[in-house]
This record gives C-alpha cells, sequence and structure tokens, in this order.
C-alpha cells in the first residue's frame, strides 16, 4: 500500500462531504477556476492527495470528453471513498449550480422580455467585473479562504439589489 492510499483512507467520509458540499456552493468560475480551488484544498490544504497524485488524475480527466473539472471531483472522490466517494462528489459538485441557475432561468424565461429584469442582468455585468477583482485582491493579497469571499460577494449583491435596486 502506498503512502498516497493511506493519506487517502485517512479522510472521513463526513469529512470528504462537508468539503463536497463546499466545494459545489462556492466553485462558481468555470473549469480553471474549480480545478485551482481543488488543487489549492486538496493538494496544499488538505493533502489529500500529492501534486503528482492530482496531475495525474487532471491529466486523466482532460483525455476524457466533457467537463474536465466535473470529472476529476468525481475521479478523486473515488479515489477517497471508491463508489460512494464518487457518486457523492459528482452529485454535490453539480447540485449547487442547479439550485442557482434553475430559479434564474425561470425568472428569464418568464420575465426576460421586461424592462426591469433586463436592467438588471444588465447591471450585473460590471458588478461581476467588480466583484471579481476584488475577490482576486482578497485572494491572493489579503489571503481570506475562498468562502468569505464568496459569501461576502452575495451580500454586496444583495445589497445592491436591496438598496439600488
Amino acid at each position: 500500500m502506498s503512502r498516497e492510499e493511506t493519506n487517502a483512507r485517512r479522510v472521513t467520509f463526513g469529512e470528504a462531504l462537508r468539503f463536497w458540499v463546499k466545494l459545489g456552493w462556492i466553485s462558481f468560475g468555470g473549469p480553471a477556476g474549480q480545478i485551482t480551488i481543488m488543487h489549492r484544498e486538496l493538494v496544499e490544504r488538505r493533502r489529500w492527495l500529492s501534486e503528482e497524485r492530482f496531475l495525474h488524475a487532471l491529466n486523466y480527466c482532460m483525455m476524457l470528453p466533457g467537463p474536465e473539472a466535473t470529472q476529476l471531483a468525481i475521479y478523486v472522490g473515488w479515489l477517497v471513498h471508491r463508489t460512494p466517494g464518487g457518486v457523492v462528489a459528482g452529485a454535490f459538485f453539480v447540485i449547487p449550480s442547479i439550485l442557482v441557475l434553475l430559479p434564474l432561468s425561470y425568472v428569464y424565461a418568464e420575465h426576460g422580455n421586461t424592462t426591469f429584469v433586463t436592467g438588471l442582468l444588465n447591471g450585473f455585468k460590471p458588478v461581476v467585473v467588480a466583484l471579481g477583482a476584488a475577490a482576486f485582491l482578497a485572494l491572493y493579497r489579503l489571503k481570506l479562504d475562498v468562502l468569505w469571499v464568496v459569501l461576502a460577494g452575495g451580500l454586496l449583491g444583495l445589497l445592491k439589489i436591496y438598496f439600488f435596486g
């Protein structure tokens, strides 16, 4: 049994479940951002995988057709807890996005041609750029945890809507 396998077995299923739930809610921004978060959390911070094992897994997932970040989450979940781990990792990597996009899609489909919704969606563009720059500074200059940065962004978005429409 390799050192890598020994370390992977020390991760409890509950710890892994909490991680995949957290990752699902904070990993917006496309595959590059999602893979970066997984690398930082799984290799550097939690040390579930070595750098070599992570890169091997990433290369394997990039060769397959389909979304690399989702495949990487499922594969790492499988490495840590076999089939139940892969199922949980894949489900909680995708479900939060569905829960966010489904209501937004409904609002756009039903009310997208109204002035209010069109203005609201157009108003997101500069806010997203500003939040992206602020998040970059908070993560890389202030070394804040990504969860706090995401929560702060959500709070700022709610305050903007509440006070400025």
